[in-house]
């Protein structure tokens, strides 16, 4: 007679009382498990990451202490209360630094102005801040953006259009951004977006690097740690990611430094100008972490704004058609192009500005933020934080918070920007917090409304977009909220 070993009796038992838990829990939105914490139920969800953590939030009253498996030190408080938001982001503003598992996984942002702290952060916004106010440069980012739509994007677009191609508008944009940023920051344009639509290395590393820098959310600290140390798996890719765009920054500063005569007008030659001086030069290290956090600010979130905005457009006839009147009535006169608005016609479009916002407001490009806290602390909500520990905020979530948004949140409705004498309604920026809260809020806010008006001005001026039948629309396991299957549309030329 087979006798069963101690073994496969331990094993009978353990998924007894596994299979015993799970029905006691079925209906709760997230289980804690003996020796595994919350971790099951984050990762059975993973795929649909922010709709779980929202439905968790939510049912929590917006704030709740995530457990991970023991000895894993993966305790974290997460929250989607707009009065912890604001606590942490402008309130107690000091006391809530990126801290060491931010730096940790976000090592290849160097110490530039997204993973600083302290005066060194300090140093950067205000270099950045200066810049940017500039008039100058004002002109300058409206001149590049409108010349790569011309140069680039219209001229793909009526390829697409003769050739009866179905286009994937995700790649388009991330093509599309990665190059005016190259230009604006570099000073060269790697011609990602022409007709061909070439297979750049550096592009392609920057989206490869973000899928492992979430990836480093989930897993236990050890085990990624584990593999970078033996360069196994994902972690060997991102370090060959990494070299990749390093080679192409190294590069480019180095032949801005041995430039000889008058340089070229574009932000890396800006700094090194106002940053440095002739005894001292700015070093190549610091360079290459402001470049880096540039390009991936100017890459990627405004490709995903503008992703989310045309899927909801492309799915909303009567919003598009608002639109188009409103472009078409800023217009000097039939004849002229989109390009006659200027920047104080792209200002008068208030339908758009709010369908912009309202596609923000859904679909964060940076869907969770984190910090970590330096002292013990109490939250709006009641919940104590001791030091070190790591706090989410879900952008995602707060822009699904019925209190702020009213019971139709999920619906796309840019009415709901609009005042009753037509102007743009306020909204603090803790509760509409796709450019984040306080000190830290986003220095290119005005710059990428700027471009994502453009862009939208020019493609749907002249091109009606349909999404395909059936495509998929799912986010991304990423940092940045990307689409996982692309934006797939079919482009017809609009008649006007």
């Amino acid at each position: 007679m087979y006798m069963f070993g101690i073994g496969e009796i331990l094993l009978a038992v353990f998924l007894f009382l596994a299979i015993h838990y799970w029905s006691l829990n079925r209906n709760t939105p997230i289980t804690k498990w003996p020796v595994l914490g919350m971790l099951p139920g984050l990762l059975y969800n993973m795929s649909n990451i922010h709709d779980y953590l929202n439905l968790v939030l939510k049912q929590n009253g917006g704030t709740f202490i995530f457990e991970g498996p023991w000895l894993t030190n993966m305790n974290i408080l997460c929250t989607s209360d707009p009065m912890n938001v604001q606590h942490i982001t402008s309130t107690k503003f000091e006391n809530y630094g990126k801290g060491n598992d931010f730096s940790e996984i976000f090592e290849i942002l160097g110490d530039g102005i997204f993973r600083s702290d302290s005066h060194i952060w300090k140093y950067n916004r205000t270099l950045l801040h200066s810049i940017f106010k500039k008039e100058s440069f004002q002109v300058f980012i409206h001149k590049t953006i409108e010349k790569k739509l011309f140069s680039g994007l219209l001229v793909f677009l009526d390829h697409a259009c003769k050739k009866g191609m179905q286009v994937d508008l995700q790649d388009i944009f991330q093509r599309l951004t990665f190059d005016n940023i190259c230009y604006i920051v570099l000073g060269f344009d790697p011609n990602c977006l022409s007709i061909e639509l070439p297979e750049i290395a550096c592009e392609r590393a920057f989206t490869h690097a973000e899928d492992t820098l979430f990836s480093r959310h989930v897993k236990p600290r050890f085990w990624w740690k584990l593999q970078k140390w033996f360069q196994v798996g994902e972690e060997k890719q991102f370090i060959k990611n990494q070299k990749i765009i390093d080679e192409m920054l190294y590069s480019e500063i180095k032949s801005k430094r041995e430039m000889q005569g008058e340089r070229k007008f574009d932000l890396l030659n800006i700094i090194m100008t106002e940053a440095g001086n002739g005894e001292n030069p700015i070093d190549y290290e610091f360079l290459r972490d402001t470049s880096i956090n540039l390009l991936a600010a100017g890459r990627d979130t405004i490709s995903s704004g503008l992703t989310w905005f045309f899927w909801l457009v492309a799915t909303h006839p009567f919003v598009e058609a608002k639109i188009l009147e409103e472009i078409k009535e800023n217009l000097p006169s039939r004849e002229h192009s989109w390009k006659d608005l200027g920047a104080k016609g792209l200002s008068k479009l208030i339908y758009l500005h709010g369908a912009l916002c309202e596609a923000l407001r859904l679909y964060p490009p940076v869907p969770l933020e984190h910090k970590s806290a330096l002292k013990s602390d109490v939250l709006p909500s009641g919940h104590r934080v001791k030091p070190n520990t790591m706090i989410v905020y879900s952008l995602y979530s707060v822009g699904r918070v019925e209190e702020i948004w009213g019971e139709d949140c999920l619906k796309f409705k840019p009415e709901r920007w609009i005042s009753k004498k037509g102007g743009i309604i306020h909204v603090p920026s803790y509760k509409f917090i796709a450019f984040n809260a306080g000190p830290r809020s986003c220095l290119g806010k005005d710059i990428s409304f700027i471009e994502m008006k453009m862009v939208a001005i020019a493609i749907l001026l002249n091109y009606h977009i349909q999404v395909v039948e059936d495509h998929p629309i799912i986010p991304s396991l990423s940092v940045v909220l990307h689409m996982k299957h692309g934006l797939k549309v079919n482009v017809k030329k609009r008649s006007i």
